[in-house]
């Protein structure tokens, strides 16, 4: 069996921690077995390598979420990469063919789709083990997992089934998406499950539906038409017109933690980051990424988060709202995780005269670098305020650290790498500061030492 992670999300439900750049899977606010923090997808890469299913998962992802995976789980990390954002039918099918035709995977393996941030036990993942001979004995399309419901829930999704035809599977009839509380109940009454996004099929199921829609099986022809597949759901192309679906069903803790009043039940300390929660202050969060203190008292029920993307201060119960918002306070992220490091927007002035001035915190962890690059539409000017590496600059090489000041002018060749933990003050100045003015010759720092001049020393 073959595992497909799926990993996007817009970052609007947990704003303003979440973003384009660094959607809720990425936020490391939960707490792993020794106390550290970590995200959801550390977790659940965690839990995959103790179930002993790291060695057959894969990761699909959009392009602008590589890098974040990689910083946090390895650069090592088997990705399937979308050119652009089209749904979960076109993210799957990618995968699917990336299996079938890049690693050779027979078309008779069965393949589980499977979110990259559900919260949930281990055991979990042996629910996720039975779908293969569920696969086999049921001779059903698709196989699902749905938890088993702990009570009428209008935020989910229900698989409801027709009637147990076989002790270890379900024959399912239909599915019905977020019911009143009412119906809900009424699902429940009739073993209905929720669903929690998990299913598999026979990689060449997949590959008939594909052939069926005149869509190509070879990963680098599907490729080419991605952008111009439909923008649909997997539910839609595929499990809606699927004629023999079968499920099983899991009864441990599962949760959605796509909203700040779940995410919080899953947050031991009020208090992440610098501040103060008054003792007697109940059932509030405060979550600051920001280097200045946040004093709460008296707010009950509340949760405030602060980063440098924005602050919000809400009632747990209506956090869920902040959705409907963030359109009205979109900009470019702030923060963001890279392979090599992260790095914070501190401050963006755009003159009336056009010109614009961005200022960044660059951190790059010991050994990393950035790749080899060019700018057009910028000049940068970079102050070294912590550790020490290697600077490669229009094919020079030189040694740099604390005090440091560096200007890379407008069209040259760069490239740093860290030899200790390293921090820089970046300024850019030009007509048009954005992250696609960034021209990668190469990428690894093996590549760069075998372009450049060698043994030219600076100083």
């Amino acid at each position: 069996m073959k595992l497909v992670l799926l990993s996007g999300g817009s970052g609007k439900r947990l704003w303003p921690l979440s973003n384009d750049a660094r959607s809720k899977q990425f936020l490391k606010v939960l707490e792993d077995e020794n106390g550290n923090l970590e995200s959801m997808v550390q977790r659940v890469w965690r839990q995959l390598k103790k179930n002993n299913l790291i060695d057959d998962a894969v990761i699909a992802t959009g392009k602008n979420q590589v890098e974040m995976i990689y910083s946090q789980i390895g650069e090592d990390t088997p990705t399937v990469s979308e050119p652009e954002r089209r749904d979960t039918f076109p993210a799957i099918a990618l995968a699917t063919v990336y299996l079938y035709d890049l690693e050779n995977v027979s078309p008779e393996e069965v393949i589980t789709i499977l979110p990259v941030d559900p919260y949930v036990e281990d055991r979990f993942f042996e629910r996720i083990k039975d779908l293969e001979n569920v696969i086999a004995t049921s001779q059903a399309d698709l196989a699902l997992i749905g938890v088993t419901p702990t009570y009428p829930s209008e935020k989910y999704g229900y698989i409801v089934p027709k009637k147990q035809q076989d002790k270890d599977f379900y024959t399912v009839d239909y599915f019905k998406e977020k019911p009143d509380h009412e119906l809900a109940q009424a699902l429940i009454d009739q073993s209905a499950l929720w669903n929690c996004g998990v299913f598999a099929f026979k990689l060449d199921y997949m590959l008939k539906v594909l052939k069926e829609k005149g869509l190509p099986i070879q990963y680098e022809a599907l490729l080419k038409q991605y952008p111009i597949l439909l923008k649909n759901s997997f539910d839609f192309e595929v499990v809606e017109k699927a004629q023999h679906i079968a499920a099983i069903s899991y009864d441990g803790i599962w949760k959605d933690l796509g909203t700040w009043n779940v995410l919080t039940e899953e947050i031991p300390n009020y208090l992440v980051g610098k501040g103060v929660v008054d003792k007697d202050t109940k059932n509030t969060h405060v979550i600051n990424e920001l280097d200045i203190p946040i004093t709460l008292i008296g707010i009950n029920d509340a949760i405030v988060v602060a980063s440098p993307d924005g602050i919000l201060v809400s009632h747990k119960e209506a956090s869920q709202k902040i959705k409907s918002y963030t359109h009205a306070i979109e900009g470019r992220p702030m923060y963001e995780e890279r392979r090599w490091g992260w790095y914070r927007v501190l401050e963006y002035k755009k003159y009336p005269a056009g010109n614009e001035v961005l200022t960044k915190r660059i951190g790059i962890n010991a050994g990393k670098n950035l790749s080899y690059q060019v700018h057009y539409k910028r000049n940068e000017v970079w102050t070294v305020i912590k550790g020490e590496g290697v600077l490669v600059l229009e094919d020079r090489i030189s040694h740099i650290r604390v005090g440091d000041v560096i200007h890379i002018p407008l069209a040259s060749k760069h490239a740093v790498r860290a030899t200790t933990d390293m921090e820089l003050i970046e300024v850019q100045t030009g007509s048009e500061l954005v992250e696609e003015d960034i021209y990668r010759i190469v990428v690894s720092w093996k590549e760069i030492e075998s372009i450049i001049q060698p043994n030219v020393m600076s100083k």
